[in-house]
């Protein structure tokens, strides 16, 4: 860790362990001489990390107390997993009335934190404010400044060699002075630093909990994802595409804007039970089959679907990717189709039924005759999460460094909180993404045990007051120290009715939602087009590619690329959008226009977004701009640009009317600057 990145003011913490003064009177009392309580932030009593990305100021409070007036020094303890030195650094009273205590940390590399709390009462502090307050009571102090001269010979005999010189030289030059001199020399701030570096911790306490904190890469946080169906990128119908016809579009999509490329399962796909157009149960002798049947006698998790290419074409295709600014994830799903070459390797890690057949996979209604489930719980346990982390290790080890896993809440957790942390050991830049669209206690549950993202409910949250009521839990409450919500509008299981029946409209309300709620989002290849063709009184694409090659024209009309192009530019170029829980919303008269707003804390830019809800019609309404927010008074003026149209107007008061709806555009996503701000001479201006 950068010592400068942590405080100008942090030093090393001595290599002890802080105690309890004492006799055996106080064994087996759980209280301490100095009390710490309510550490935030924590999960769940220490029991999981939180999460930061690299540059962020991991902010910590506590309640720090004492009996009587001492005065206090608490200290905010911080090492990397790999480091056995605690660094230090001062934390502050924020709050004297309620004893509440507060210090920040820089996170400068990715990787995983220890952050704890120790306080002790500051005997040389304590001192001076005594006698500062008997001197402004012309109160004589000679006996006290004898008692503080004792102080400074006492950490004398703690310092380090020039702190040692230091201090001798005080005690000299205390004998020699005179009683004001003497006042002078040992109330001097000067002293006062140096005798910090050297305390009596005697009294020293320490919070029980060591607390973690992982520190993932900032893409974890922000980024653009599109997902490809990769065998649909080529032009030829009837025909799947190769890597080669995926790296074709790599220009097109990097000019949309997105910085991640999404590939659903690469591997072979099995033939027994495989899947016909539109999910049927009789396939033909060309038809594809679902890419999550993964396995055949080609090869399993580790191989790659020779339809798309080589594994040399796969390292291309990462390299590619990465040349155009752009990074591969691919979707890793634990299941096998009945041609797995684990079921005849390793039959002990599935269950077979009663007839000898192997259970093939259920969601009543839902059936998946092509797929099977390998037994988490076998007597191999250990053989068969090895293989699962080596395949793992497999594609990162080709350039993959970002998993999208399929139905992780139907596996073990603590498989996945094993796994993630192996990994993790040589790889801390590997970013896990949760598709599961499950119960929150396992959606919770899969980020807290290391899941950088999760999918999340908003793909269902159309309205108002539950798009507000569902994100400010996850800015505001106390799952924002933990997950990380990855907005998809729609998936290749997922094609909601709003999109079905809204038509284009709805498209771009939903995209800009997605994109400017979170800081992460993505979509899936074919809604850039709008296509909302979907089986009727189901939320399922009609003739899925799950089941079929596609062949796209990537510009047909009514599309919405340049909607997309734009907004993503918007993302780059305003820091604002790249963070999560600055996210806020306001006042709107009307409930079809949603108003939110993100800011820097240093309100350097100042991101104000209004989004028409309603698919079909215009809605007027009355904006309440937050002033108070924006450092702002009911008499400033001050310019918003609309960043979509580029339209410019000045304002002033809090209250303002506008018109959002199909005619023009879904949304405004206005930028806010004081008049007095504004460079008029800016290109951008």
């Amino acid at each position: 860790m950068d010592k400068a990145a942590l405080n100008t003011a942090s030093v090393m913490a001595p290599h002890h362990k802080a105690e309890t003064v004492g006799s055996t009177l106080t064994v087996g009392l759980r209280s301490r001489p100095v009390v710490i309580l309510n550490v935030s932030p924590e999960v769940d009593g220490g029991r999981y990390a939180i999460k930061r990305e690299v540059g962020d100021t991991l902010v910590v409070a506590a309640d720090v107390f004492k009996e009587g007036h001492d005065k206090l020094s608490v200290m905010l303890m911080v090492r990397r997993r790999d480091e056995k030195e605690w660094r230090e650094v001062p934390m502050s009273c924020i709050n004297s009335g309620l004893d509440r205590w507060q210090g920040q940390v820089v996170l400068t590399e990715n990787t995983g934190y220890f952050y704890t709390v120790e306080a002790w009462s500051d005997v040389f502090e304590s001192w001076r404010d005594e006698v500062k307050k008997k001197l402004a009571a012309s109160v004589d102090v000679t006996l006290e400044l004898i008692e503080g001269r004792d102080l400074v010979e006492d950490a004398a005999g703690r310092a380090d060699a020039p702190g040692k010189k230091y201090l001798g030289e005080i005690i000299e030059r205390f004998a020699a002075a005179s009683y004001s001199e003497q006042c002078a020399l040992l109330l001097s701030d000067e002293l006062s630093a140096v005798m910090a570096r050297w305390p009596d911790r005697g009294t020293a306490s320490r919070y029980d909990l060591e607390l973690e904190v992982f520190v993932d890469r900032v893409a974890a946080r922000y980024a653009a994802w599109y997902e490809m169906f990769h065998r649909s990128q080529g032009t030829v119908p009837g025909q799947p595409a190769t890597l080669k016809d995926c790296e074709r579009r790599l220009p097109e999509i990097r000019d949309m804007g997105f910085d991640v490329i999404y590939f659903v399962p690469v591997h072979p796909i099995g033939r027994t039970h495989r899947k016909g157009p539109d999910n049927t149960l009789n396939a033909g002798p060309n038809d594809p089959g679902s890419p999550y049947a993964i396995g055949s006698e080609e090869g399993g998790h580790t191989a790659l679907h020779k339809d798309l290419g080589t594994i040399d074409d796969f390292r291309h295709f990462v390299a590619a990717a990465a040349s155009h600014g752009m990074e591969v994830a691919l979707d890793f799903a634990i299941q096998c189709s009945p041609d797995h070459p684990w079921i005849k390797d390793h039959p002990d890690w599935f269950k077979f039924r009663p007839d000898g057949t192997i259970k093939y996979a259920e969601n009543p209604p839902k059936k998946y005759q092509d797929i099977v489930n390998v037994d988490f719980y076998t007597s191999d346990q250990e053989g068969l999460w090895n293989e699962i982390l080596n395949a793992f290790l497999f594609w990162i080890d080709l350039g993959v460094k970002i998993f999208r896993v399929d139905n992780p809440h139907t596996k073990p957790v603590p498989f996945w909180e094993w796994l993630i942390r192996e990994i993790r050991v040589d790889h801390p830049d590997v970013i896990f993404l949760a598709e599961a669209f499950t119960r929150p206690p396992m959606m919770r549950i899969l980020a807290k045990v290391g899941y950088s993202q999760s999918y999340s409910y908003f793909t269902w949250r159309n309205f108002k007051h539950e798009i507000t009521e569902y994100l400010t839990e996850l800015t505001q409450s106390p799952v924002a120290e933990y997950m990380r919500p990855n907005f998809f509008p729609t998936t290749p299981d997922i094609l909601p009715e709003f999109l079905q029946n809204g038509g284009r409209h709805a498209f771009e309300s939903r995209f800009v939602l997605a994109s400017t709620l979170s800081s992460v989002y993505g979509i899936y290849n074919g809604y850039e087009l709008c296509e909302n063709a979907g089986v009727p009184g189901k939320e399922e694409y009609l003739h899925s590619e799950k089941y079929d090659y596609k062949v796209w024209d990537w510009d047909r009309p009514g599309n919405i690329k340049k909607l997309i192009t734009t907004v993503n530019r918007i993302r780059r170029e305003n820091p604002a959008l790249h963070e999560l829980t600055n996210l806020r919303f306001y006042k709107s008269s009307d409930d079809n226009i949603l108003f939110y707003g993100k800011m820097t804390p240093d309100r350097s830019n100042m991101i104000l977004i209004a989004v028409n809800l309603d698919p079909f019609d215009a809605h007027a309404t009355n904006l309440e701009i937050p002033l108070y927010d924006l450092g702002l008074s009911e008499h400033d003026n001050y310019v918003v640009e609309d960043l979509i149209t580029g339209a410019k107007h000045l304002w002033s008061g809090a209250h303002h009317h506008v018109q959002i709806g199909p005619d023009n555009n879904q949304a405004m996503i206005l930028r806010v600057m004081p008049w007095h701000h504004v460079d008029f001479e800016s290109p951008s201006f």
